[in-house]
């Protein structure tokens, strides 16, 4: 059974950094694209980085872009969203996302696994 479970949400400061975590497993981790989507209250959900395992391709949305880095660790099945001078249009609920191949986007349309998703709030 395929599980994404992420983890790391939680109430910060503008200007403040968390570290989100995605835990990956029932599938082979080197032979997929893993992404990081969120979701705000009204809005629709959209792509914020993914990276491709096979050969760490990455891409970032263009609002994350020096501030937002992702990154994988294969031997943990895990991968990471540091995210460093956070405002309070970040926060939102992040989901990870995960599709077999080399399929890094940030349309949501091509994933085929999801987790349940981690709150990042802001506080101003």
């Amino acid at each position: 059974e395929v599980q994404l479970v992420e983890s790391g949400g939680d109430l910060v400061q503008a200007g403040g950094s968390l570290r989100l975590s995605c835990a990956a497993s029932g599938f082979s981790f080197e032979d997929v694209s893993l992404g990081w989507f969120r979701q705000a209250p009204g809005k629709e959900r959209e792509g914020v980085s993914c990276i491709v395992n096979s050969d760490g391709y990455t891409y970032y949305e263009d609002s994350v872009k020096g501030r937002f880095t992702i990154s994988s660790d294969i031997a943990k099945n895990t991968v990471y969203l540091q995210m460093n001078s956070l405002k309070p249009e970040d926060a939102a609920v992040y989901y990870c996302a995960a599709v077999l191949g080399h399929h890094c986007s940030g349309y949501d349309g091509i994933y085929d696994y999801w987790g349940q998703g981690t709150q990042v709030t802001i506080s101003s």
